[in-house]
Formats: C-alpha cells, sequence, structure tokens
C-alpha cells in the first residue's frame, strides 16, 4: 500500500496569501512553494509502486560525509578556511546521528592531530592552525573532540586553558565576545556556556548577570535576537534558550509567548521551518527552532507532567519530515537548504539533526549502548535516521 503524504493540491488555504501585492518576497515565495510541491508530486508518484518512500539516502549521505573527511575539499570552500574545526564537526555530527561508529573511529586521530595544530597558548580553539581563538570554533572543536568518545581525543582537550580563555571574553554585563576585539552577541554566551557544562569548568561567579544580558535579546515577538532590541531569529533563539536552560533559567522568560512564536515559524504548506518572520523555509532551521521545542517541552514536563503529552513534541513532526526527506536530500549525498540549493556538510548537519528531532518523541526508547536501534518514528512511514 503507498504511504499517504500530506496532499497539497488540497490544501491551498495554507499558501503564501499576498493580499493581491506582489513583491520580492512573495515572489520568491511563490517559487519556493511551487518547487516543494514538485518534489511531492514525484515522491507521491513513486509511492504508487514503492511503499518504502521517502527515505533518507544512508548510504549516499555516509559517502558524502566520508570523503569530507578523507579527501581535499574544493577551492570553493576556501570562504571556510577559518572555519575548519566547524567542518570537522559538522561531519563528524552528521556520522555520529547516522551510527557511522566505524568511520569516527578511524578517522578520530587526524581529526585529533588537525584541532591540536588549532589550539592556542592563550587557551581556546582558532578557525585553522594559527589563527586567533574563537568562542564559536572552540565550542566545534570541542564538540567534535567529544563526539569520538575517544580518551586520546578528550585527552587533547586541555580544559584550563579553555576556561582560561572563555573568562576572557566575559564582560561586565554578563554577555561575551566571539574573539579579542570581536562583537558581542547571543552565540558567545551559548558557546561559553555550553563548553563550560560539557567539560564542568564552571566557577560560581562565571555567568553573572549573563541571564540577565539573555533575558534583554527576547523581542516583542517573543524569539531571541543576536543582542537587545535586534530582530527574533531561529538560530540565536536556539542559542538563548539552551543557555538559559543550562543556567537553570528558562521559567524567567516569557516562555508563551516563545512558545508561540517558534511554532509559528513552521510552514504549515511546506513542512519547514523558517528563521525569521516572512522568510523562506530552511532545511537548517529544523534543528536550530525544532530544538527549542523539545528543550520546552521537556521543562514544562518536569513542572507539570499532565500539561504536555510525551509522545509528540509541539510542532507538526511528520510534516517536517516529508519536508527533508523530500525535499531535502542531494541525490548523491548530502542534505540542503531547499530544492535547487546546492548540498554543504552545515546543511547536512543540521538537517539530519532536525529529522532525528522529528523521529522521536519524549517517551522513544533509547537503545543501551552498543545495542542495535531501537528508537522509533513518530510515524508508521518514515524509517528512524539511525536504523
Amino acid at each position: 500500500m503507498a504511504m499517504m503524504l500530506r496532499c497539497l493540491n488540497r490544501d491551498q488555504l495554507s499558501k503564501y496569501n499576498n493580499d493581491g501585492l506582489v513583491s520580492h518576497t512573495s515572489e520568491e515565495q511563490r517559487k519556493v512553494e511551487e518547487s516543494i510541491e514538485r518534489c511531492y508530486e514525484t515522491i507521491e508518484s513513486i509511492a504508487q509502486n514503492d511503499n518504502q518512500v521517502p527515505l533518507l539516502f544512508r548510504d549516499k549521505h555516509n559517502r558524502y560525509l566520508i570523503r569530507g573527511l578523507s579527501q581535499p575539499l574544493h577551492q570553493s570552500f576556501e570562504c571556510l578556511d577559518s572555519s575548519r574545526p566547524w567542518l570537522t564537526y559538522w561531519i563528524t555530527h552528521s556520522l555520529a546521528i547516522l551510527d557511522n561508529n566505524a568511520e569516527l573511529e578511524l578517522n578520530a586521530p587526524k581529526v585529533v592531530t588537525f584541532l591540536l595544530n588549532c589550539k592556542n597558548k592563550e587557551g581556546g580553539y582558532g578557525g585553522g592552525p594559527q589563527q586567533i581563538s574563537h568562542l564559536a570554533t572552540t565550542y566545534a572543536a570541542v564538540n567534535a573532540l567529544v563526539t569520538f568518545c575517544d580518551e586520546n581525543a578528550l585527552q587533547s582537550i586541555n580544559r584550563n586553558e579553555i576556561k582560561t580563555f572563555i573568562l576572557s571574553m566575559k564582560q561586565n554585563d554578563g554577555s561575551f565576545r566571539m574573539h579579542s576585539g570581536g562583537e558581542i552577541d547571543i552565540r558567545g554566551a551559548y558557546c561559553a556556556i555550553s563548553v563550560t557544562k560539557l567539560l564542568g569548568i564552571e566557577d560560581e561567579n562565571m555567568f553573572d548577570n549573563t541571564v540577565e544580558w539573555l533575558l534583554s535579546c527576547q523581542t516583542y515577538e517573543g524569539g531571541f535576537g543576536a543582542a537587545p532590541g535586534h530582530e527574533a531569529h531561529g538560530g540565536y533563539t536556539f542559542c538563548a534558550v539552551a543557555a538559559l536552560i543550562l543556567l537553570k533559567s528558562l521559567d524567567k522568560c516569557d516562555i508563551k509567548s516563545l512558545l508561540k512564536w517558534v511554532t509559528n515559524k513552521q510552514h504549515k504548506y511546506e513542512g519547514g521551518f523558517a528563521g525569521r518572520t516572512n522568510k523562506l523555509v530552511d532545511g537548517c532551521y529544523s534543528f536550530w527552532e525544532a530544538a527549542v521545542l523539545p528543550i520546552v517541552h521537556i521543562y514544562l514536563t518536569q513542572q507539570n507532567p499532565s500539561i504536555v503529552p510525551t509522545n509528540k513534541w509541539l510542532f507538526n513532526q511528520n510534516a517536517l519530515q516529508e519536508y527533508l526527506l523530500c525535499c531535502c536530500q542531494e541525490r548523491s549525498g548530502g542534505l540542503i537548504d531547499k530544492p535547487g540549493k546546492n548540498r554543504d556538510y552545515y546543511h547536512t548537519c543540521y538537517t539530519l539533526s532536525g529529522l532525528s528531532i522529528a523521529q522521536n518523541t519524549l517517551s522513544s526508547q533509547r537503545p543501551q549502548h552498543g545495542a542495535k536501534s531501537t528508537w522509533k518514528s513518530c510515524s508508521q512511514y518514515f524509517r528512524p535516521s539511525n536504523s
């Protein structure tokens, strides 16, 4: 029996309505809706004869990711020369989601060696060898090393030096600079808090005033901007919410307004999430925004177990899976922003992360370490990303 995708032809009312005022924004939205509709029509025609679609192209994605670790990148990647720890994180995290532990183990030694060359004597990791330390690339490097679950990888992290670097980025108002003399935004606070908690190097007064600064970034819409007075944005909202929950202060923000903003970023017609109001859907926001909802969901469950369900998140998980599996997979491997865009490791990482969120719930049964995965999709139609 063929699977039943949402029938877009019967859901015309959920398309974007420009109220008769044509603009560049409305035209771009129309083009995206048309491209997504074509993707769904293709999948629906295949599904008439193959009840296994849509399917995650696991083998192709694995091959794409492995090439990124084992072969020189194309010259077009030179624009990411200052983001090389991020490339290692995006690839290793994606391989971990796909349960490709064999490749992680195989590549751990050379990644550890490379990241050691990105370390600086003042603490922290730069975007590449001989580049200045940066909170974002420090976050990426530490998370990549932790992903390996390898003793040598963990021992390569100098916790005291990283702590010194993080403290040097702290500002009196509780915010953090991204690097010496660099910009101040909510990413800095999140990266500092996350790395500190992960490595167990927090001091009692390390984050004085940080909660207050984070709260000042919440906008009238409900989401969080990069800094006080900035527009609400999906990526910055995740950073704020994750930072607040780590500091045990999520209750201090306007949760009702936050939930309203985040849930309304999922477009009903496309199924994906947009990063800001009146923007287009993008596969990466299936993590940046969909990840906010489980964090808040778990917090609310802890406050009152009966207030929210445990078998689903507060967004349309099936619709998001459809968008990611039908519209965001490159046939030769890798994942993309939306139809017509090129694949890259950033979107592969965060699109797979969003798919994993959409395929699991609070009541999902986690497997024992080393055991065959028993995670199940929230829908009978989709195979989990890690099965």
